[in-house]
């Protein structure tokens, strides 16, 4: 069956790790497509002008992509410290009452399906072999070895938003004024339908709604800014 290899890609180790670097790359990616694209035909609306273009777009390729890193830098970290307070949390707990530990050990793999003794069995064996990373995966779903990274995430976030924002900004700047728009606004469609399937196939998601959100998302944004910037240059502004 063909459902069989993502079942067990799915479930193999380190998926958290992976989870949380693709939705950092992805959601910088597509910010960064969709944002530039918004922002370099909005003012290609108002303007033909190749420098405005070229500022406007490197402008919100360096605003965008330090905001990303910064954002995702605070989120982790964030994570990164309850994750660290709850396993100093449980490491005081077992030192301290370390047979009410056990007891809630069981408790939590009972509930898992085990029968009592064969629960009771395994907790004590996971708790002679490493009492913590016992309760820490199986309590509170955290694996001590694989702890959030903000320094990770906020690089991911910041090359991912400057690889996406480098299409729509050299898809306005390099055609001739003719065509600029148009190759734009396809080049942008384009992407954002790829990242929209590579985002779902790297996620055993279906690709076709992750496909039409990303670029239903984007043609809406572009046509916004466009009439914006066409209202802007109609008024005078």
């Amino acid at each position: 069956m063909t459902d069989a290899p993502v079942h067990e890609e799915a479930h193999g180790g380190g998926l958290g790790s992976r989870l949380n670097w693709l939705r950092a790359a992805v959601l910088g990616a597509n910010d960064g497509v969709v944002s530039t694209a918004g922002l370099v035909v909005g003012v290609a609306g108002a303007t033909e002008s190749h420098a405005a273009l070229l500022t406007a777009g490197l402008a919100g390729l360096l605003a965008g992509s330090m905001s990303m890193a910064a954002g995702e830098y605070v989120s982790v970290s964030t994570q990164r410290d309850s994750e660290k307070a709850a396993l100093a949390t449980e490491k005081r707990e077992l030192r301290e009452q370390p047979e009410e530990e056990l007891d809630e050990l069981t408790e939590l793999l009972s509930a898992r399906g085990l029968s009592a003794d064969v629960a009771r069995e395994a907790a004590e064996q996971l708790t002679e072999r490493d009492a913590l990373r016992a309760h820490a995966r199986v309590e509170l779903g955290i694996d001590p070895d694989e702890l959030t990274n903000p320094w990770h995430a906020a690089a991911a976030s910041f090359l991912a938003f400057t690889a996406g924002a480098l299409l729509p900004l050299l898809a306005i700047v390099l055609p001739p004024a003719s065509v600029r728009l148009w190759v734009t606004v396809l080049s942008v469609l384009a992407a954002l339908a790829l990242t929209g399937w590579w985002s779902a196939r790297l996620g055993a998601a279906p690709t076709r709604p992750a496909i039409l959100r990303n670029m239903g998302g984007g043609a809406l944004a572009m046509a916004v800014t466009y009439g914006a910037g066409s209202l802007l240059d109609m008024a005078g502004v």
